[in-house]
């Protein structure tokens, strides 16, 4: 939305304002305040709002000098109540307006109450925020527009095309580009599909698309490297990345949600990241008044398009799981997340929790991710990790894993160390993306809890695979798989079990060579296996499916 900054002065103004209205200018350089006119006449200080429901803040002069000479701005120096009741979005908005335009931190009152009802008002962050110990109600019983998020993290810097880049070559080093300084560059070939779905959500796919970060010289950070070949270009941007760090600190969140029909209209009512170098520290989310039915939600931290994002020390509650129609005419449980990523590099959740049972399978899985590079679990105790329209690298450290386990898709090294892990299997490959992982896959010093210790038939990597769909791509199975020190935790187990099994049976009905894959899967070429123990006492196997699985190599022992 393009952005209004009007600066109105006048010539009997006194002095003493003529000499800030230099600093006004200049941040008015900085980028647009977005939604929002800002004015400083000599009337009164105050936010309105015109014919057309944009929002106006006037700040006398003397007003101005006084908070910049505090360094920080509250919201209640422009009308927000903090009592909960009143509608505090206006107020809200246009304190961080004043606030972007002068470089300075926002705070909020630890005693307050802020509520935030469904007008359709996007407050922008450009600026470090302390939400502190200050309680915010987001209220989604009537919203204007879903769509809209409640906060933007945002850069001040403008994204501007590369138009003389007209191909890229996967791992390519170096792009044909002189820049202002490090950009996250996104490219974008709508004449190619990939990630084409299958199954109950099954779809056309989406354009092929990566996202890398360059230094001003064109170098390319080869710790999230190009991972497609792209013979052509329809877009390709660049964003400048903002040197200083931005913090986004405390703040206790709860949203009434949604009493919508329960279908994929995803709820955006959240804090959008948007800008590279931002660390969210401290924050708490919780949910509240959902019931039978509702529409799901893309994520209450929501992080896109930017690099070098950290989650740190933060609460969160996975939303209860509602089913509809999916697009094969059957019946679907829907994905809403608390957590969401797409399109970002370098995000790291550290110490991050969540309010409710992480084994409870009536909320669903509590992070979703596409196109990411380089995500980082660390001290976590979470529900799910998940990457679906692909990760490339993706660590999990000294973390609990809930009933939805890991689920992934993507490529480089997936490592999983110092964790303990409750789902049906230590990695599920998702079949509806071809459970593929073109790298390699590394356990080590891991308890594995097979359905969090209900009867099962364990298995350490699960999928499926027909050979029978085009997915975009060719399909890979980890190339190589590590497993070190792991315990499985296998005691409740069925009569018949034989033990646990490295791979699930991925395709039933490969059993011989009569049956022929029109898209080979590229299967595992070597598993090494050491130290890995079960509580059943009986050995580590390959897979029910001898055949599928025949060629691989596995050496060491488990038992």
């Amino acid at each position: 939305m393009a952005t209004k900054l009007t600066l109105m002065t006048k010539y009997r103004l006194l002095i003493s304002f003529l000499l800030a209205f230099p600093l006004v200018t200049q941040a008015q350089q900085k980028g647009p305040v977005e939604n929002v006119t800002v004015t400083s006449e000599n009337t009164k200080t105050g936010v309105y709002t015109n014919d057309k429901g944009e929002l106006q803040l006037n700040v006398v002069p003397g007003d101005v000098r006084k908070y910049k000479a505090a360094g920080v701005v509250r919201y209640g120096d422009f009308g927000a109540r903090g009592d909960g009741k009143m509608d505090d979005v206006d107020a809200i908005a246009a304190t961080h307006a004043f606030a972007n335009m002068h470089g300075l931190p926002v705070k909020a009152n630890d005693g307050a109450t802020y509520y935030i009802g469904g007008k359709e008002r996007t407050v922008v962050i450009q600026t470090d925020t302390d939400f502190g110990k200050a309680a915010f109600i987001i209220d989604d019983g009537e919203v204007e527009n879903r769509n809209a998020s409640v906060f933007t993290v945002s850069s001040g810097l403008k994204p501007f095309k590369l138009e003389k880049i007209t191909s890229l070559k996967r791992n390519q080093e170096k792009i044909d580009a002189s820049l202002p300084g490090p950009c996250l560059v996104t490219v974008t070939n709508s004449n190619v599909k990939q990630y084409i779905r299958f199954g109950l959500n099954q779809n056309n796919g989406s354009s092929q698309t990566d996202i890398f970060v360059v230094d001003k010289n064109g170098k390319v950070d080869m710790n999230a490297p190009i991972i497609w070949d792209f013979d052509q270009i329809t877009d390709i941007t660049a964003l400048p990345i903002d040197e200083k760090p931005l913090k986004i600190t405390g703040g206790r969140f709860t949203t009434i949600a949604n009493k919508a029909e329960s279908k994929y209209t995803y709820y955006n009512r959240n804090i959008a990241v948007r800008r590279s170098n931002v660390l969210v520290e401290g924050l708490e989310h919780r949910i509240m008044g959902e019931g039978d039915h509702g529409a799901p939600y893309n994520g209450f931290i929501n992080i896109g398009d930017c690099s070098y994002v950290t989650v740190k020390n933060a609460i969160l509650t996975g939303h209860k799981t509602y089913n509809t129609i999916g697009t094969a005419g059957k019946p679907v449980s829907m994905g809403t997340y608390d957590l969401l990523a797409n399109r970002a590099l370098n995000v790291s959740f550290i110490n991050c929790t969540q309010t409710n049972d992480i084994n409870d399978n009536t909320y669903w899985g509590i992070l979703g991710s596409n196109f990411c590079k380089n995500l980082l679990y660390d001290h976590c105790t979470l529900s799910r990790f998940d990457a679906h329209q692909g990760v490339a690298n993706a660590t999990i450290r000294n973390s609990t894993l809930g009933h939805m386990g890991i689920n992934a898709i993507g490529s480089g090294l997936l490592l999983i160390e110092n964790s303990t892990i409750r789902g049906r299997s230590i990695v599920n490959l998702r079949p509806d993306y071809g459970s593929t992982w073109q790298g390699e896959v590394v356990i080590r010093n891991c308890v594995f809890v097979p359905m969090n210790g209900k009867s099962a038939n364990a298995s350490l990597v699960s999928g499926s695979y027909s050979g029978q769909h085009d997915f975009g791509y060719t399909c890979y199975m980890p190339e190589k798989i590590t497993i070190e020190n792991l315990r499985i935790d296998d005691a409740a187990h069925p009569e018949n079990y034989q033990g646990p099994a490295i791979f699930a049976n991925f395709n039933p009905e490969m059993t011989d060579t009569a049956y022929q894959e029109r898209y080979p899967y590229v299967k595992t070429k070597s598993v090494l296996l050491k130290n890995v123990t079960t509580a059943s006492g009986k050995a580590v196997r390959v897979s029910d499916n001898a055949f599928m699985f025949k060629d691989v190599k596995v050496r060491g022992e488990g038992k």
